[in-house]
């Protein structure tokens, strides 16, 4: 009988006020639902939460059994859902790029190992060399293993100058010690150039509340540059880890004269909505090669898919993460809050990306590496508790090993990833590729136009 108050009492704690009053009733009549599979289940928890709190070696309270509890929940959904104690949650809402510090990275968890996304264009990491599939072991001496998403991003997180010595396995078989200095954001999201006289190269380095205003602004200037010679653009979104969804909504709009931009499909599978383009190519129709790679995750691959599926850009470059997920951060009555994964997109033609990633028309990997394989280092679908993709056929994977190369393995510590650095320079090998695509695209347009 003591168990099934303590499960009653855990309903009453775990359940929102909302629906706590049917709780309340329900509890008089328990002893007849308590064959019940949840109350079984609640019963099952609450004697391993009573003989935890009473008979552990080190004493333990009721909230770290029960904020632990709810946090191992989460952490068994996706890699996006977490919990996160009142202390972070306060710190989070407080949070604000011109007076938090930051080092510029995007990570996840890894089989408990912290793993770059990608650096941010302009931060400190990207200053550093750090590369997406990049491992951290420890922030200022703390080791990362087996931490939680919010309890690494509060690490990395600072006063402003302050520095987070991070010690790592980058390029090389030994670890690192790398010393980051945390800068104020926000960091740049939108770079261009004209090169050659006739191709826009717009660089797309994250999503903000403005990057669809200074997309806007760089497409008009890279035309009135050209002076009419414009051939097509170059749309580099590699090392992009996402950022705002209806900032990258908008960007791929403005690439779309019509079409779906996305799908978004929720807890019914029944249920999907469509979010399509408003109209308004700013490339007039101009032929497009998007630069996409493994550190291309979120809603960078959002924008991918639409211009793919559209057939309004060719992708070229190297698989992307394979991120797609959308979460909702939900206030738990003054004990802190969850992040949670409540939809995911998919492309315009009903493809999932999330634990895939996108395959792009024309795979072409950094020519200085001798030996590449299909992904760029860490995928979403290696991440522990990956949700499952209906559409996914692949070979599935064991801790991130078992994904079949398309030459042969690269040695210990290369990566077919590219230096944030190198993005636009000489040295991009995959951005003479898209040029090199471009004109091609820009003849055969010509070609048939005069048809």
């Amino acid at each position: 009988m003591r168990k099934t108050a303590l499960a009653i009492l855990l309903i009453a704690f775990l359940t929102p006020a909302a629906a706590r009053a049917q709780t309340d009733a329900a509890a008089d009549n328990v002893t007849e639902t308590v064959g019940n599979g949840i109350y079984d289940q609640l019963n099952l928890f609450g004697e391993a939460f009573d003989r935890i709190h009473h008979d552990a070696v080190d004493p333990v309270t009721y909230e770290h059994l029960v904020q632990t509890a709810i946090a191992g929940m989460l952490a068994s959904l996706d890699p996006h859902s977490a919990y996160l104690t009142e202390q972070q949650y306060e710190a989070l809402e407080a949070h604000t790029p011109q007076t938090s510090g930051t080092t510029g990275l995007a990570v996840t968890i890894d089989n408990s190992q912290l793993e770059v996304v990608s650096p941010r264009d302009g931060s400190p990491a990207a200053k550093a060399d750090i590369t997406p599939g990049d491992i951290i072991y420890t922030i200022n001496k703390e080791p990362t293993y087996g931490q939680s998403l919010p309890e690494v991003e509060e690490m990395l997180s600072g006063p402003v100058g302050s520095t987070a010595k991070l010690v790592m396995r980058g390029t090389t078989d030994k670890p690192i010690t790398v010393s980051l200095k945390r800068v104020a954001g926000p960091f740049p999201t939108v770079n261009y150039a004209l090169k050659d006289g006739d191709i826009g190269y717009i660089r797309l380095a994250g999503f903000e509340t403005a990057t669809p205003d200074l997309l806007a602004a760089a497409v008009k200037t890279l035309q009135q540059q050209a002076g009419g010679k414009l051939i097509g653009f170059v749309l580099d979104l590699r090392n992009d880890p996402g950022g705002d969804f209806a900032a990258a909504v908008k960007c791929a709009s403005d690439f779309l004269n019509k079409g779906d931009i996305a799908l978004i499909k929720s807890r019914t599978p029944a249920d999907v909505k469509h979010i399509a383009a408003t109209g308004g190519d700013l490339a007039n129709g101009q032929p497009i090669v998007a630069l996409v790679n493994g550190g291309t995750a979120g809603v960078a691959e959002l924008v991918a898919g639409a211009l793919q599926d559209n057939k309004r850009a060719v992708l070229l470059g190297s698989k992307t993460f394979g991120e797609s997920a959308i979460t909702t951060l939900i206030p738990l009555n003054g004990a802190g809050a969850i992040r949670l994964t409540t939809a995911r997109f998919l492309t315009p033609d009903g493809h999932e990306i999330e634990g895939k990633g996108l395959t792009p028309n024309l795979t072409v990997s950094p020519l200085k590496l001798q030996k590449v394989v299909e992904s760029d280092g860490l995928r979403e679908a290696d991440l522990p508790g990956a949700m499952k993709n209906p559409d996914q056929t692949a070979v599935k994977s064991t801790g991130g090993a078992a994904r079949t190369p398309t030459v042969t393995a690269p040695a210990k510590g290369e990566q077919s990833a590219v230096a944030t650095k190198d993005i636009g320079t000489t040295n991009d090998e995959q951005l003479t590729e898209a040029e090199d695509v471009l004109r091609g695209l820009a003849l055969i347009a010509r070609q048939t136009a005069s048809r």
